[in-house]
């Protein structure tokens, strides 16, 4: 009967190691994290196109949809549509920052086309 309790008792201090390991490197936590610190974080699995990926700068949190389409010699994201969730977070964003912002997405989806959702749209085209 000891010999039991203290399996259990290892089985679950291993599951409670296991559990602070995978809270730790979550990544949604770690959007979480930076939207809150206002810092940079870009979430997205690359693999899903379906997922929209999510990026965190300057206490803005930025959503973009990814459309897949063929182009001359593959099949791939060739559009992306990017909005902010709060638009009161954006003042004091510069066309800099968006610049900045549409590079960490190409550099991701070199073939993509990026739009963003007013009024971030009037001031890209200025």
């Amino acid at each position: 009967m000891g010999l039991l309790i203290r399996l259990i008792i290892i089985g679950f201090i291993i599951y409670l190691v296991y559990r602070g390991i995978r809270y730790l490197t979550d990544p949604k936590r770690k959007l979480d994290d930076a939207y809150a610190e206002d810092k940079y974080y870009f979430y997205d699995e690359v693999n899903n196109v379906r997922k929209n990926f999510f990026l965190s700068y300057k206490g803005a949190m930025f959503e973009g949809e990814k459309y897949l389409d063929t182009t001359d010699d593959s099949i791939d994201v060739i559009s992306i549509f990017v909005w902010v969730k709060d638009e009161t977070k954006l003042q004091d964003f510069t066309k800099a920052d968006f610049d900045f912002l549409s590079s960490t997405i190409l550099s991701n989806y070199p073939k993509a086309a990026i739009s963003w959702k007013n009024p971030i749209e009037r001031l890209m085209e200025q």
